[in-house]
């Protein structure tokens, strides 16, 4: 009975290591002849632990090589014969020091791994200008020998990219997660700032090793309250715990807080008591979160308050925060995600409207804060207008991570590949070869993590918040390249797991665009929830939360014209791209009804006509996701029996879904257009009412 009991407890014990928490640093023994490799290689590791980050240096590269080799190394100090590895700086190790003229181009945050002989000892050494790039140097340590990377002539050299790489959460200071898909809050705002959750740790963990250095608390949608000195207290603990791993924290501001919470009559911009109270809050701010970053602002879109209340811009709303922030270093991240009470002719010309004029008005640390494409986080869009339009204005390109759009946290959607395709948009703003990403100062991402046990509601949701953070530090990376590595550290490093998981996740972007939104659609989700198809739904308080405002599809064609003819939008972008996406013979068909409305007989590249490819795109989704499954399938027995269970549930869910997505929107457009369907394409199962009537009123993640 107490050996059956015995062996109960280990099942637990290997469920518990395997339900996904770990995440990427999972950190489980090597193969036993690659250990022993590596033990020999390393040796005996000399590290400072004089600060909080060396010591998390430190402390992450032991745990690390006590989970991948066995034993935890041994610490014997410089005095050590025989292979070494030496973490530090300049300042704090005589082996690095010598190095210190090599890492000065290597900034901040850089790093190197380099294998060299010192005093005639084989040394490998994490070393880096600033404590904060060995950390990430350790992290990077750790992915190699994950991976099973030869280290015989390792020299890696590193430093970011872009300058801001911060996650943004939507989270409410009730526990609520606006399009959250994974739980509640991870901040328990109740017990802070006494108990200092474990999972905060391990939550700044994750973000250190794929180089976030920045955490916006609270909802974009802000409560007055967070400013509280109450609520300050709180973030100031976070702040403390996330400080060793190169984190610093901002917070969402409510515009009108100088009324809700100052007792003033205006939040006018330009009044002086407003200003003066700004000042005094940024002061409180940082006498307890001296390394605050700064404010995110969500103003003058969807109801929030802001300037234009007062008659004032979007300048003199940010300059305002950024006078309070500059003499302690923080910045302003204003949203340019905004759209007028009264509803426009194409809502995608909004914030190019409203900023691009304003170039050069904002104060240097303000960031503007710019979504990918100018609707709203559309399975496919093109890139947003307003990159490469404000050269005086340092620009942040906002992603998400948390797929509202994307069939939740249970269709498995690899967002590495959309992230890719617009950071390698060519605008041509300063001829060809003007990248997205050479415009950017850095990268939001609204962040997917909550209480549930995988931290993002699925295995593979894991992968997006991996490679936000892996493109935010270089966004020159490959989103393949990237996903071979979130594999092979998530599941195993054996390419016959590794390579068939790939394939899954590469694909799978383009699956969700084809079942959801083929051909340049978007905006067809359900009203207000976004989950499930609604290419119907019109009515209602705006136009513009519609998708028949969108698609205007009508007996003759489908697709919204944003050509010269039309709206106009191609307009807002540079010459070459704007004669390319206004043209219906060059306009990538990814793209084709986004900026036309097409007659259905038109001929596509494949040779069919408009209505025919549209019904084959809806269908090959389908069976992309039926792919995936069979992909799935085959790596039980190579994969834990837990998580593999867990995904091929939710490939199920996603399945059903996929079919539920194109049954509904081939009856709706099929209504429309009055076409029969292609050669051996089926029916849809129910009638377009039937589809029509469904409701969902307690679908996750809305906003209400």
């Amino acid at each position: 009975m107490f050996a059956a009991v015995l062996a109960l407890l280990a099942c637990i014990g290997d469920a518990r290591a395997e339900d996904g928490h770990a995440l990427w640093m999972r950190y489980v023994p090597l193969e036993p002849a690659l250990a022993a490799d590596y033990r020999t290689r390393l040796g005996q590791v000399v590290a400072p632990d004089h600060t909080a980050t060396q010591r998390a240096a430190r402390d992450e590269l032991q745990r690390g090589l006590a989970g991948l080799l066995g034993s935890a190394p041994q610490l014997p100090g410089t005095a050590a014969t025989g292979p070494m590895l030496v973490l530090g700086t300049p300042q704090s190790s005589a082996l690095i020091a010598p190095l210190r003229a090599q890492m000065q181009p290597l900034g901040e945050e850089g790093y190197l791994l380099k294998r060299k002989r010192v005093g005639g000892r084989d040394v490998l050494l994490v070393a880096a200008p600033r404590d904060i790039g060995v950390l990430y140097g350790v992290f990077h340590l750790l992915r190699l020998l994950q991976t099973g990377a030869a280290l015989d002539a390792l020299d890696v050299r590193q430093s970011p990219r872009l300058r801001l790489r911060v996650l943004n959460h939507w989270d409410n200071l009730d526990g609520h997660v606006e399009r959250g898909y994974a739980g509640r809050s991870l901040w328990d705002w109740q017990t802070l700032p006494e108990w200092r959750d474990p999972r905060y740790t391990d939550y700044a963990r994750a973000n250190a090793s794929v180089g976030i250095n920045g955490t916006v608390l609270n909802n974009v949608n802000a409560n007055a309250q967070s400013l509280a000195p109450d609520y300050l207290d709180k973030a100031a603990t976070l702040a403390d715990l996330f400080r060793p791993y190169g984190i610093r924290v901002y917070l969402s501001a409510r515009f009108s807080a100088p009324i809700e919470l100052g007792g003033l009559d205006t939040a006018d911009p330009l009044d002086p008591a407003v200003q003066r109270w700004w000042r005094d809050k940024a002061d409180q701010i940082y006498a307890r979160i001296p390394d605050f970053g700064g404010f995110l602002v969500k103003a003058n879109s969807e109801g929030q308050p802001g300037p234009q209340d007062y008659g004032r811009s979007h300048a003199d709303g940010a300059n305002l925060l950024a006078d309070a922030l500059a003499p302690h270093g923080g910045v302003v991240m204003w949203r340019a995600f905004v759209y007028a009470h009264d509803v426009p002719a194409d809502r995608s010309t909004q914030a190019y409207s409203e900023f691009a004029g304003l170039d050069g008005a904002f104060r240097p640390n303000v960031v503007l804060q710019v979504k990918n494409g100018p609707i709203d986080f559309q399975p496919r869009e093109p890139f947003h207008p307003l990159f490469g339009a404000m050269p005086r204005t340092p620009l942040v390109m906002e992603v998400q991570i948390t797929k509202e759009y994307l069939g939740f946290a249970t269709h498995l959607v690899y967002l590495g590949p959309l992230y890719e395709e617009v950071l390698r948009a060519d605008t041509r703003t300063r001829g060809k070869g003007a990248t997205v990403a050479q415009s950017l100062a850095g990268m939001a991402g609204v962040a997917n993590i909550g209480t549930d046990r995988t931290w993002s509601g699925s295995h593979f949701d894991q992968a997006n918040w991996y490679a936000f953070g892996r493109l935010a530090w270089d966004p020159r990376q490959s989103a393949q390249d990237i996903a071979a590595d979130w594999a092979a550290l998530t599941f195993s490093a054996d390419p016959g797991v590794v390579r068939p998981i790939v394939g899954m996740m590469m694909a799978s972007r383009e699956a969700a665009v084809n079942y959801m939104t083929p051909l340049g659609l978007h905006h067809l989700m359900a009203r207000g929830h976004h989950y499930g198809p609604g290419p119907w739904v019109d009515g209602g308080p705006r136009a513009d939360w519609t998708s028949v405002y969108y698609h205007r599809a009508d007996h003759n064609g489908i697709g919204f014209d944003r050509t010269a003819r039309g709206s106009n939008a191609v307009a807002q972008y540079s010459p070459g791209v704007a004669e390319q996406y206004g043209d219906l013979a060059r306009v990538p068909e990814p793209l084709l009804l986004w900026f036309h409305h097409v007659p259905w007989d038109h001929r596509m590249a494949s040779g069919r006509t408009l209505w025919d490819e549209l019904v084959g795109r809806y269908s090959r989704g389908v069976r992309q996701v039926q792919g995936m499954q069979a992909t799935w399938a085959g790596l039980q027995g190579k994969v834990d029996a837990q998580r593999h269970a867990q995904v091929t549930a939710f490939l199920r869910i996603q399945q059903r879904e996929a079919q539920w997505w194109r049954d509904a929107g081939v009856a709706y457009f099929q209504s429309v257009s009055g076409r029969p369907l292609p050669a051996g394409e089926a029916a849809p199962p129910h009638p377009l009412a039937w589809y029509q009537a469904l409701q969902f009123p307690s679908a996750p993640g809305d906003g209400r």
